[in-house]
């Protein structure tokens, strides 16, 4: 009987121990799983990313094309407009110099007059 008991203990210590090694390669199967799929995820996300970046580019090539024309319409008015406030501009400037440079005139010979005046009053005083 001893015998057979010793049997039994064995068998179930063997079936016992079969059935940690089961736990044990289930659970690193689905370790591997895991990390199967985490790499296909993150592989995913990068081809995802990179295909992002090379639209986001080519929708930027798109629309620098479609304003290209329309910049090169704005700069041309934009010079057109320049060339118009100036050509408007200049006879003003010019009246205006013509109109000033009587003005700027009597005002110097006015602050000559004082700096003469001053400068005798000064020589009177000190004599």
């Amino acid at each position: 009987m001893k015998v057979l008991i010793a049997a039994f203990v064995v068998i179930a210590l063997a079936q016992g121990s079969l059935a940690q090694d089961t736990v044990d390669l289930e659970t690193l199967s689905q370790k591997f799983e895991d990390i199967k799929n985490q790499m296909t995820a993150q592989l995913n996300r990068l081809i995802n990313t990179q295909d992002l970046s090379t639209q986001a580019q080519a929708f930027l090539e798109e629309q620098k094309k479609q304003f290209e024309p329309m910049l090169a319409n704005i700069q041309q008015q934009l010079r057109t407009a320049a060339t118009s406030v100036h050509e408007q501009i200049e006879p003003m400037t010019t009246n205006f110099q013509s109109q000033m440079e009587p003005v700027m005139q009597k005002f110097q010979e006015q602050m000559e007059a004082i700096l003469e005046q001053v400068t005798q009053q000064a020589k009177a005083l000190t004599n």
